[in-house]
Formats: C-alpha cells, sequence, structure tokens
C-alpha cells in the first residue's frame, strides 16, 4: 500500500500526466488531470464519450506518464468502475469539476489502474519500481 500511495502522491504534485492509449496500431496522448486515491486505488476520469473512452474499452492497456523533478511512468490496464461513490468522491475532491460531472461524477467514466508496473527516472536512471 505504501507503494501505490507513493505513486499517487507523485501524481498529485505533477499536477498534469499524459493518458496514452492506443487506437489501431496509433498511440494517442492527452493531458489529463483528475485523478483520486479510493479504497487502495488510484483512479483517473475521463469526460463521457470521448475517443479515449472508446479506444480504453477497446484495449484497456494504458500508460501515464509524469513530471515532477524526476520522470513517472506508469503501464498499467484501465478497469471501468463507476460507481456513484467514486464519482462523488472525485467531485469532492474537485468541486470544480462538479457542473461538468455532475454531482455523482454521472458524466464522467472513472478508471482505475490495475497490474501496474510504475518506473521512476532520474534523467535516463531507472531509480525505482512500484508494483500494484
Amino acid at each position: 500500500m505504501e507503494g501505490i500511495k507513493k505513486v499517487y502522491d507523485f501524481l498529485e504534485k505533477a499536477g498534469t500526466f499524459y493518458l496514452a492509449t492506443v487506437e489501431g496500431n496509433q498511440p494517442r496522448v492527452r493531458p489529463y488531470g483528475a485523478m483520486l486515491f479510493y479504497e487502495d486505488k488510484i483512479y483517473i476520469m475521463a469526460f463521457g464519450q470521448t475517443n479515449a473512452t472508446k479506444q480504453v474499452a477497446a484495449n484497456p492497456k494504458a500508460e501515464l506518464c509524469a513530471f515532477k523533478g524526476q520522470t513517472l511512468r506508469i503501464a498499467c490496464e484501465l478497469v471501468e468502475d463507476n460507481r456513484p461513490e467514486v464519482g462523488k468522491a472525485l467531485v469532492e475532491k474537485m468541486p470544480t469539476l462538479k457542473g461538468a460531472l455532475g454531482e455523482n461524477g454521472e458524466n464522467g467514466v472513472m478508471y482505475y489502474l490495475k497490474n501496474a508496473q510504475a518506473d521512476f527516472f532520474n534523467l535516463m536512471e531507472l531509480t525505482e519500481t512500484i508494483k500494484f
């Protein structure tokens, strides 16, 4: 549990992370910032029916990347979890999203990271790997 919290805290401090998905044989990357630590899992949120949610539905393998003094790269699978309590927890954490997401995040799609490998790098040197 300590390792996954370290990964989450790094993402929080970075503020913005980049999500890479696959569309056919073409990688797609976009910036994200909505994240949540809930029930000992890292969650990210995508808005409704977007290209990203369609790509994850077709292939749940993804990578996240963030930089804050060092680089963090996470290879994982994204698992959809749209329970109202998860969406509500995100809206409570990030109230500025309430207008777009709704009371319980019903206009977004919540994913948690599964089978994840988080690699921390200083420049080109791998300094730590955390699996969760």
